[in-house]
């Protein structure tokens, strides 16, 4: 079974955080570092990126993306900030397990 994840970026470079859902961060990470033309024009334009942090959605693709969503329309970097420092949050994000990176 094939689980989901919430992975958080960010870039000391541009000052800069991103958010995005996968089901294999690693790989993510090194497309997001890949300055290939025709990747992801924020992610290469603003890199390199470093894993700050990891959240298990269980095997809802769904799920995943509804919470990768709802943090990015909360336009906080303070959310963000929060997310990564593990202080306990409330919305979609309050169950979520932090994973090991």
């Amino acid at each position: 079974m094939q689980v989901f994840y919430i992975y958080i970026l960010y870039s000391s470079s541009s000052d800069r955080y991103y958010v995005g859902y996968t089901s294999d961060f690693r790989k993510r990470l090194l497309e997001h570092n890949d300055t290939s033309k025709g990747k992801s024009s924020f992610t290469r334009r603003n890199g390199p990126w470093e894993l700050k942090c990891v959240l298990d959605c269980g095997q809802s693709e769904s799920e995943a993306i509804k919470i990768e969503r709802w943090i990015k329309n909360q336009k906080s970097k303070n959310l963000i900030k929060k997310i990564i420092a593990g202080i306990p949050l409330y919305g979609p994000v309050a169950n979520l397990v932090r994973v090991s990176i």
